[in-house]
């Protein structure tokens, strides 16, 4: 997702998961899903930290439901994965607002690395991805690139019937370099 010129929020292109493929992932699945985005993430932007954030209704706790036990688990195995990696931060459960205002995530989650700043959004199913990227990308401006599918031998992209030439020619670029 790339931001348009000048937004508010978010200067940098960020990744959005899962968008396109797995509509309700357990919280291994969810793990997994994290995990791709994170390296995909590092390929892309080798001289940027990695900050993922698992999106939820719920920021530390604020509310409890059922909903959220896969997050938080998730957010767990996630943590495991990249202990011994400094360059990645990850949380969650976290609210949007919490994830990307700076202000918002030290006061909702105060003892976060990502809160505020995140890059990466994790997104619980694909329902919620689905809608947040297409909000994103038709209220907010971003270009939305992909679904670029991960987990493969080989890189794969999706193209949306909604895409144009720029569309194609960036996401080929994105292939070339998950190579």
């Amino acid at each position: 997702m790339i931001p348009p010129a000048g937004h508010k929020v978010i200067e940098e292109p960020v990744l959005f998961a899962d968008c396109g493929v797995n509509p309700d992932p357990s919280p291994l699945g969810l793990k997994d899903i994290a995990n791709a985005t994170i390296k995909s993430f590092k390929k892309l932007f080798p001289e940027r930290e990695a900050n993922a954030g698992f999106l939820s209704f719920s920021t530390k706790g604020s509310a409890k439901h059922k909903s959220l036990d896969k997050v938080i688990e998730a957010v767990e195995l996630a943590k495991k994965h990249f202990e011994n990696d400094k360059s990645v931060n990850i949380d969650g459960e976290m609210q949007f607002d919490a994830a990307v205002i700076a202000e918002i995530g030290k006061r909702k989650a105060p003892d976060s690395k990502a809160a505020g700043k995140v890059n990466i959004f994790i997104f619980p199913d694909l329902n919620a991805g689905n809608i947040g990227y297409k909000m994103a990308e038709r209220l907010g401006g971003f270009q939305a690139l992909g679904p670029i599918i991960q987990g493969l031998a080989l890189p794969v992209s999706d193209l949306s019937r909604g895409c144009n030439a720029d569309d194609i020619y960036m996401v080929s670029a994105i292939m070339l370099i998950q190579k």
